[in-house]
């Protein structure tokens, strides 16, 4: 071995427990990015193959009732490759000893001809046998969330009458990946679908010889939209609801949402990890080549090349990154297994592909590396070009004049410890500002990952406290006069009753459109209310409709503009409407009208599709039993249970990212702090040796050094309160694209406070292990170091 590789192992060895320390911030950086990417890609990979796999259709539709005979002309659709009908309705759900109803959607198939596109993967039990009208097979999340067991029994409302079925399988859906009913929340515990034999359903909705339901794959290179235009087409006469792309379909639309929000995460924050271990290796670089300034000059006069010199503080930092990539994929590996598993409670895949890709291996591993090059190259870029006879020679003495307090005549204001701490800091500014700098770091990204709880809080109360007031919800199967208003209020424990209209329609403004609904709401609306995210109220004006941002933006209209509203129910009308406003709401993207108004643009009486209730709390469970026997009302959803389940899916997930950025920025943050701690004790040491031998206490010497790392933690958790929150912003504003909800930026002092307490802890951490070493000084070999 040569020598100058012996002493690239003594100065690893001599500085272990900061090469340890610099590793575990780049095995941060590195296993995040490696998480983030592989679970990505598993997601994208376990979607793309299921989907092969079960054949999903690449067109949907949903009509009134259309003829079998349609069939032929839909598949005369340039660019159909195959049509597939069924009949598919929502019913009211009731299951013994669950008070709440719940809402089925009941989905024919003929069990002995098993569907082409849609595959069914059966999970656990049995298919139904061919023709058994009382048998269902559910999705599985539903039967798990419930805790049913295979033939337990539950009661649909078919058509005004209730009928039994019996659960004897479980399976999986592509349709159905994220189990909603249309909404933007995971409902397994309140929706089920339940797959039942397709004669027996069309007979209980007398739709034998009819569909309400296509799919459509298409062909290679076919133009989807064209297709859907076509289908739409063929479909209005019969009552047709709006075909929609595979893109538009909700589970397929909400996955790829959620998806590609892993890219986010995936990029943002594994940068800041990197870009904080090449800020700590490169201060490190700088003072360990400063301190070995004779040596190199030694190296230098013994007929060492500058490069080879360079190329061994190179290697020095390598092996730092090698070991911080080694970590880094074992920790990137584990973490993403562990987010897919978390993924497995949202996104119901027959199979989970998870691997680790070697680009993104070699591309975290990369990125380390060349920040530690960087940062090597930087640090020994004054030193190798000096002539070795000029290394010999110590550095200049730091320049020493008073504190610019002391110059004020503020001295008597100080101690001497402080006095010694502030001269320190002053004359060494730049390496203060990058301490700081580090330190901060870490609070911002712990703010990055904590702030969620107070977002999702803030949304839970504005959605469910302040936009939406009723206790219950009751949808019509169909549209009812609005006198039903009154016959609810009358109803056991109902204390108010708001009536509320929804029709789905197309907006149209130039080459955008999308489709969504639009909500007819009263003028004295108080149970469900237009909020912007600052709780300013907006309320629907005769003669325009309101937008939210969101929508507007999507469709490239502001105040003033007019659109084309396609309605697709009823007598499917279609005008134009002016844009008289826009509001910032936190869910969906909604248009609003008077529901006067509404009624009036269908062509329409005065109907109503929907109410919200206030209803006394000790009376729900009567009134939902009395809901139950209405044969109109064919969704009634508990606000309550609505709220619970949303918590409990949100809560999961939060509390493992923020358990998960905690790690992070403690890691961060003590690495940041011991690494310039050991530093300034090496840089210090015989100052520090000195006062000891002049009868200074190892306290007093302790609070010198330490005293330092305190006044630059004070300083850096506020500028991190602040880096954090545009941090935040920041990440908030790339997740802007969702059009499902919208997370507020909102950060609650108590959550400043925790990422403050956690990174001050990881300085005290780091100050008791440097004042240890401290307490151990040998003096003697110290101050003959020095000389």
């Amino acid at each position: 071995m040569k020598s100058i590789d012996r002493k690239l192992l003594r100065d690893l060895w001599a500085l272990k427990s900061q090469v340890v320390s610099i590793a575990l911030v780049i095995a941060c950086g590195i296993g995040g990015f490696i998480a983030s990417f592989s679970t990505h890609d598993s997601l994208v990979t376990s979607r793309e193959r299921y989907y092969d796999s079960a054949r999903f259709p690449h067109a949907f539709a949903m009509a009134k009732r259309a003829p079998l005979a349609l069939v032929e002309g839909i598949r005369s659709i340039p660019g159909v490759s195959e049509v597939e009908t069924r009949v598919v309705r929502d019913a009211q759900l009731s299951i013994e000893g669950v008070v709440p109803p719940m809402i089925a959607r009941l989905i024919g198939v003929d069990f002995a001809r098993p569907p082409a596109m849609s595959r069914l993967t059966l999970k656990s039990g049995r298919w139904p046998a061919p023709g058994a009208a009382g048998e269902a097979v559910v999705n599985q999340r539903f039967l798990e969330a419930r805790r049913l067991r295979l033939g337990a029994q539950a009661q649909v409302l078919m058509n005004g009458k209730r009928e039994r079925l019996t659960i004897v399988g479980t399976a999986l859906s592509p349709e159905y990946i994220y189990a909603t009913r249309g909404g933007g929340m995971p409902d397994d515990e309140w929706f089920g679908v339940f797959w039942v034999d397709a004669r027996a359903l069309a007979a209980a909705f007398n739709m034998e010889g009819a569909f309400n339901s296509v799919l459509l794959r298409l062909a290679h290179g076919a133009s989807s939209p064209a297709a859907v235009d076509a289908l739409d087409r063929l479909l209005e006469p019969y009552g047709g609801f709006g075909a929609v792309g595979r893109e538009d379909q909700i589970s397929h639309k909400i996955v790829s949402q959620e998806i590609n929000q892993q890219r986010v995460f995936g990029l943002v924050l594994p940068s800041i990890f990197l870009f904080v271990a090449a800020f700590i290796l490169n201060v490190v670089l700088h003072r360990q080549v400063n301190a070995q300034r004779g040596e190199i000059a030694a190296l230098k006069a013994l007929g060492y090349e500058d490069r080879v010199i360079a190329w061994h503080y190179l290697k020095f930092a390598s092996v730092i990154v090698l070991l911080g990539a080694a970590i880094g994929i074992g920790l990137g590996w584990r973490l993403g297994r562990a987010m897919t598993g978390l993924y497995t409670d949202f996104f119901h895949f027959p199979q989970f592909y998870f691997r680790l890709l070697p680009w993104v291996v070699l591309a975290g591993s990369g990125a380390a590396l060349a920040a530690a090059f960087g940062g090597a190259l930087a640090a020994i870029r004054g030193i190798v070009t000096l002539r070795a006879a000029e290394a010999l020679r110590p550095p200049a003495p730091a320049e020493f004049r008073p504190l610019m307090i002391e110059r004020l005549g503020y001295a008597a204001l100080l101690t001497p410890a402080q006095r010694m701490i502030l001269r320190n800091l002053e004359r060494k500014p730049v390496r203060a500002v990058l301490t700081v700098a580090g330190i901060a770091g870490s609070v911002a990204i712990l703010l990055s990952g904590t702030f969620w709880v107070d977002a999702v809080e803030y949304f839970i109360d504005v959605q469910f406290n302040q936009v939406q007031r009723a206790n219950v919800f009751v949808g019509f199967a169909e549209p009812v006069a609005l006198a039903a208003r009154r016959e609810l209020e009358r109803l056991p424990g109902v204390l108010q009753a708001e009536a509320s209209r929804a029709i789905p329609v197309r907006l149209v403004a130039g080459h955008r459109h999308y489709r969504t609904a639009l909500t007819g709401i009263a003028g004295d609306a108080t149970l469900q209310r237009i909020l912007d995210r600052d709780l300013r109220e907006s309320k629907p004006a005769p003669g325009g409709v309101l937008l939210t941002t969101r929508l507007a933006a999507r469709l490239g209209v502001a105040p003033g503009d007019t659109l084309v509203a396609e309605m697709l129910e009823g007598k499917r009308v279609k005008a134009e409407l002016r844009v008289a406003d826009t509001v910032r709401e936190l869910a969906g993207m909604n248009a609003y009208l008077p529901l006067e108004a509404l009624n009036r643009l269908a062509r329409e009486g005065p109907v109503i599709s929907a109410a919200g209730l206030r209803v006394e709390r000790g009376e729900e469970p009567g009134l939902l039993e009395r809901l139950k026997e209405i044969p109109a009302a064919a969704v009634v959803i508990v606000t309550r249970t609505l709220l619970e389940t949303f918590r409990a899916t949100s809560a999961k997930n939060i509390l493992f990212f923020t358990a998960i950025l905690t790690a992070f920025a403690a890691t961060i943050a003590v690495g940041v702090v011991y690494n310039n701690a050991r530093i300034q004790l090496a840089e210090r040491a015989w100052e520090l040796a000195s006062l000891r031998v002049l009868g200074f206490t190892r306290g007093e010497v302790s609070v010198l050094l330490l005293g330092e790392l305190a006044a630059e933690i004070a300083a850096a958790i506020p500028l991190g309160f602040v880096a954090g929150y545009w941090l935040c912003w920041f990440m908030i504003s790339l997740m802007q694209h969702s059009e499902v909800m919208e997370f507020p930026l909102v950060i609650l002092p108590d959550t400043y406070l925790y990422a403050g307490a956690v990174v001050a802890a990881a300085g005290v951490v780091s100050a008791l292990i440097v004042r240890n070493r401290i307490d151990n000084l040998d003096l003697v070999a110290v101050l003959k170091t020095r000389e």
